[in-house]
């Protein structure tokens, strides 16, 4: 399975990538968690992209597509992996095709995750992250039983630079025009499956799978 998960910010791309690759023993490659690890690790890269990443832009493909190709050449994507947040634009999906031919690969399937602007910013808004061990609540989800504070280790809760709400009608805005253009350059593959997001988490994942298997 060669997979590329896609969808605007908050449509729930990180908990559906976990579920799949669990179900189909592949790694899952978050290009937003690997700029984030550069980020907190304070490298060249991630100070240039930290900038972006806090105002909602999309950063510059030149910082990103030489990160992906040699993720692909790692030997635990052989039997297979899933991208998600990557690629993000025309440009880097064609970038990601010649990848992949070189490197032997061609692409299984692309699930297209979707829902409505007022959901996303309600979903985005409304997440907090622990500071000390970096656990994930959601003010009307699954909020912490004691407010602003983990349940497993007492750290003070905090919101994002880049979730809060003006900032993600930004992002929303970025991806509705920088990226939703891959659903047709990958529906004229022929590889490209629609989800609705909106549903229950367990249902969108058993919705995946099912598509995937047939």
């Amino acid at each position: 399975m060669r997979l590329i998960l896609v969808g605007p910010p908050g449509v729930g791309k990180g908990t559906q990538a976990k579920e799949i690759c669990k179900k189909f023993n592949i790694p899952h490659i978050s290009m937003g968690d690997m700029l984030r690890d550069n980020v907190k690790r304070g490298t060249a890269l991630g100070l240039e992209a930290k900038g972006y990443m806090d105002e909602g832009k999309l950063v510059p493909n030149s910082l990103v597509m030489n990160i992906a190709k040699e993720r692909l050449k790692e030997d635990d994507v052989k039997n297979g992996f899933l991208l998600d947040g990557y690629p993000r634009n025309i440009g880097q999906a064609e970038k990601l095709e010649e990848d992949l031919k070189e490197l032997g690969m061609e692409l299984t399937r692309v699930i297209n995750l979707k829902a409505d602007s007022k959901t996303l910013i309600e979903r985005i808004s409304g997440r907090r992250i622990c500071k000390a061990c970096e656990k994930s609540y959601h003010l009307l989800f699954n909020p912490p039983k004691v407010e602003g504070v983990c349940d497993d280790c007492g750290g003070e809760l905090y919101q994002r630079a880049d979730d809060n709400e003006e900032t993600v009608k930004n992002r929303i805005d970025v991806y509705t025009r920088e990226t939703e253009p891959l659903i047709e350059f990958y529906k004229e593959r022929s590889i490209l499956t629609d989800i609705d997001a909106t549903a229950p988490i367990d249902s969108i994942t058993a919705e995946i799978i099912k598509q995937l298997e047939e």
